[in-house]
C-alpha cells in the first residue's frame, strides 16, 4: 500500500464527519482516475473504480436480484449508472444495456469500464440526467452520491455544476416496444421526478421490472424527516398496474396503508430503500 493510500485510510473517518470535508473529499478520491487499474473481479469481468466492486462485495443481495431479472429481460435500462457497475453485469449475460450518467468523472469509469471487457457494441451511453423535463439542472456533489436534490446527504450547496436533463419519454420514445425491459434507477432522491418524465414506459406492453433505491429516511435534506415523494412516488406505480415489494430477501409486498403509517409516524417500518415494482398480472 502507498503512502497516499495509507494517509487516505486513516484520514477517512475523520473527514466523513464533517459533510463539506466529506464533500470534497470524495471528489478528489474520485479524481484519482487511471484507465489502466482494471482489475478482474470475482463476478467474472474487469472493473476499476471502487474497491468494494473491484471485489465484488458491493451490494450483494442487490446483484442477485438484478442477475435474476436479467435472465428475463431483453434491454437493461440503468438510470445513474454511476461507474457501470451494474451495466457491466449486464453486459456480461449479453444482455442489450441503455446507461444514463451525467457525471463526467462517473463515465470516465464507466467508458473504461466497458471498455476493459470489450463490450463497446452492446452498451448506448446518455451522458444526460432524467427528470420531468428537458433543458439543464443542477446537480449537487459527485461520485456516488451526486444528487439533483439541493441538500441531499448534507452536501454542500456551493458543491454544484450544470448538466443536460432529458426525460426518459423523449429520449427513447417507443424504441423498446414490445421488448422485456429491465429499468435500474439509483439517482439519489429524484425518483419522482423522473418517473413524471416515463409515463409511456410505465405503461409499456408489457410491463418492464423497475427496481429503484427510494430512500425513507436517510440522506434527507435538513429539516426533512421523511422523503416528501415517498407516498407520491409509489402511487405512481400503483395506478399504472403494478405491486410493490422490497427488494430484498423478503420480497415482501408494501402497501399504501404501510407507507402512509411510516409518513405519519415517522418510522420506517421497511427498513430497506430498494424496491422492486412488477406488473401484477405477472
Amino acid at each position: 500500500m502507498s503512502i497516499s493510500n495509507s494517509l487516505v485510510k486513516i484520514a477517512k473517518p475523520v473527514i466523513e464527519k464533517f459533510p463539506r470535508l466529506a464533500a470534497t473529499y470524495r471528489l478528489m478520491r474520485d479524481s484519482r482516475f487511471n484507465p489502466e487499474d482494471a482489475k478482474m473481479t470475482p463476478l467474472g469481468f474487469k472493473f476499476s473504480g471502487n474497491e468494494a466492486m473491484e471485489r465484488g462485495l458491493h451490494e450483494p443481495e442487490e446483484v442477485e436480484i438484478v442477475k435474476k431479472y436479467l435472465n428475463s429481460c431483453d434491454v437493461f435500462i440503468n438510470i445513474g449508472a454511476n461507474l457501470g457497475y451494474y451495466c457491466c453485469i449486464a453486459l456480461q449475460q449479453g444482455v442489450k444495456t441503455v446507461a444514463f450518467e451525467p457525471i463526467d468523472m462517473n463515465l470516465k469509469y464507466l467508458y473504461a469500464n466497458v471498455k476493459a471487457n470489450n463490450w463497446e457494441d452492446n452498451i448506448e451511453v446518455f451522458p444526460v440526467a432524467l427528470s420531468s423535463k428537458s433543458g439543464l439542472i443542477e446537480i449537487y456533489g459527485g461520485g456516488t452520491g451526486a444528487s439533483l436534490i439541493q441538500g441531499w446527504a448534507e452536501t454542500p450547496k456551493e458543491i454544484r455544476r450544470l448538466v443536460p436533463v432529458l426525460s426518459l419519454d423523449d429520449v427513447l420514445g417507443e424504441r423498446f416496444s414490445g421488448k422485456r425491459c429491465f429499468f435500474l434507477v439509483d439517482i439519489e432522491g429524484a425518483e419522482k421526478f423522473m418517473l413524471e418524465g416515463a409515463i409511456k414506459h410505465l405503461g409499456m406492453k408489457p410491463k418492464p421490472v423497475w427496481m429503484i433505491e427510494i430512500c425513507i429516511s436517510e440522506h434527507q435534506p435538513q429539516g426533512t424527516k421523511i422523503n416528501p415523494h415517498l407516498l407520491s412516488t409509489f402511487q405512481t406505480f400503483w395506478k399504472e398496474g403494478y405491486e410493490a415489494r422490497t427488494a430484498n430477501q423478503d420480497f415482501a409486498i408494501v402497501t399504501e396503508e404501510e407507507i402512509s403509517k411510516i409518513i405519519e409516524s415517522g418510522n420506517d417500518t421497511l427498513h430497506t430503500h430498494n424496491f422492486l415494482f412488477i406488473s401484477k398480472q405477472g
